[in-house]
């Protein structure tokens, strides 16, 4: 049975060097086994050139944080929280609490502290002490993580409940007793963004000559996250001290005395912490809470939307396969095929919240093409599919098979980067806001997922089907 496609396609482009190719179009109707087209079939595209920039750097946002900026991004997770709801149709009741509980986070006044770090450092130690001098009356909360670095799975499981644990907190306590392992130190750039007090504890088990030696190496080591202040040295359970004593008969007695705890440079900082910066701590938290429930709502919204793009890309995969098979390109084997179709890019758009117009979603499909010639993904998609067609000579001999089967392979890739892209997207970007880096880098992510040998080999055995019918294939093998 005959279908019927009247939507421009725009199947693949050609350039080379600085010259840029035009549309051609053709009007008359290809009939191919099955498949019938009707309508323009477009070959052509664009090739961009565009002048190398230096890579940007991307400087560190240090301005504190206000309410203004705390209700903004809960009213960022709010959006995407309806937006779920419009497009599924359904009520997302748990992320609605939440929503609803950050809303009520930003007036608490007790500041949350985790206590982490790795195993026998004194974490339970340290929370008994503070709690019982409770600073001064500052109104403060200790809770302690599983110990890190203790888990031999590759998975990190511990590592990964703490710092989730931690991202939670308004101040993190990282204790340490001794110089800084390369774990801990990966640990602690992790939670750079949250606020956090390096402590080394149990100085006392070392020499004084040792313990400035060792404190000073974590302030040198620590100086481009923390500040000189936020790395303090303390014995929470000090060693017990031998005491001995003479009596006037000449008699000696000796025992052992628990010492002080020597927590001072500890309690001083925190005071001045919980004082000073107590309301920036509990806005910081909820907005981090805020971005991490709407990370959540946008990853439902994501996979949403994927299931409904994919059945669009897998359309247009086979139509831009039928016009590659029946046209395929002289000479140049598709060597700079710009698999997309500007009326893909619009659909994907419109299911992305990225409205194009016409115009700007052949403007993008260029781009798609033009970045595919330049990262060699047309040369090695069409290498990769001509060797698996290879395998059956019966399949092969078909001329425009593996152009056809390339120019889906293509566009399916081009379609499934495109959603990569639009994921990341907040706003509707116009083609000319394209950042060409970021659209590179996700190609080149996509290729490589897509280019498995049995992946290939199920595509290109799909392809195959579409393009030839069985009937096709029987006069192929007779012949």
């Amino acid at each position: 049975m005959a279908v019927q496609l009247r939507r421009p396609i725009l199947v693949g482009g050609v350039g080379l060097s600085f010259s840029l190719w035009v549309l051609q179009s053709w009007h008359h109707s290809i009939v191919l086994g099955e498949y019938g087209i009707l309508g323009a079939i477009a070959v052509g595209g664009t090739l961009w050139l565009w002048q190398q920039r230096s890579p940007k750097t991307q400087s560190v946002n240090n301005s504190p944080v206000t309410r203004e900026t705390v209700e903004k991004m809960i009213a960022q997770a709010a959006s995407v929280i309806e937006q779920l709801t419009v497009e599924t149709e359904s009520n997302p009741i748990q992320l609605r609490q939440e929503l609803a509980q950050l809303k009520n986070e930003s007036e608490r006044q007790e500041l949350r502290v985790v206590v982490t770090g790795g195993k026998s450092v004194g974490k339970s130690t340290l929370i008994q002490v503070l709690t019982s001098q409770m600073l001064l009356g500052q109104k403060l909360s200790f809770d302690e993580t599983p110990a890190l670095f203790t888990s031999v799975d590759s998975d990190r499981q511990a590592e990964i409940a703490a710092l989730a644990q931690a991202n939670t907190a308004d101040l993190v306590l990282f204790v340490t007793n001794g110089d800084l392992t390369e774990t801990e130190f990966q640990t602690l750039q992790q939670l750079n963004r949250q606020r956090t007090v390096l402590v080394f504890n149990k100085q006392d088990h070392h020499i004084a000559e040792e313990r400035a030696v060792v404190l000073h190496a974590l302030q040198q080591r620590m100086q481009a996250l923390l500040k000189a202040e936020d790395v303090v040295a303390i014995a929470a359970s000090p060693n017990q001290t031998k005491v001995r004593q003479h009596a006037a008969d000449g008699a000696i007695q000796e025992w052992l005395e628990q010492s002080q705890p020597v927590i001072v440079q500890l309690s001083d900082r925190l005071t001045t912490i919980a004082t000073q910066e107590r309301q920036q701590l509990i806005w910081a938290t909820t907005q981090r809470q805020a971005l991490t429930l709407k990370a959540a709502a946008k990853t439902l919204l994501n996979n949403v939307r994927r299931d409904r793009a994919i059945p669009i890309i897998e359309q247009y995969q086979w139509i831009a396969a039928a016009a590659a098979f029946a046209n395929p390109v002289p000479a140049l084997d598709l060597l700079a095929t710009a698999a997309i179709n500007a009326q893909l890019v619009t659909e994907l758009g419109t299911i992305y919240q990225q409205k194009f117009s016409l115009q700007q979603a052949q403007t993008v499909a260029g781009t798609m093409g033009s970045l595919m010639v330049k990262l060699g993904l047309v040369e090695l998609s069409t290498k990769a599919v001509s060797t698996v067609l290879k395998s059956n000579a019966v399949t092969f001999v078909a001329g425009g098979a593996v152009q056809g089967v390339s120019a889906a392979y293509l566009t399916r890739l081009a379609g499934l980067s495109l959603i990569e892209y639009f994921q990341l997207q907040e706003v509707a970007v116009e083609s000319e806001g394209l950042n060409l880096d970021k659209l590179s880098q996700t190609l080149q992510k996509v290729f490589q997922q897509n280019q498995q040998v049995a992946f290939l080999q199920g595509f290109v055995k799909q392809g195959v089907e579409r393009l030839l019918p069985k009937q096709s294939q029987s006069q192929l093998a007779e012949s």
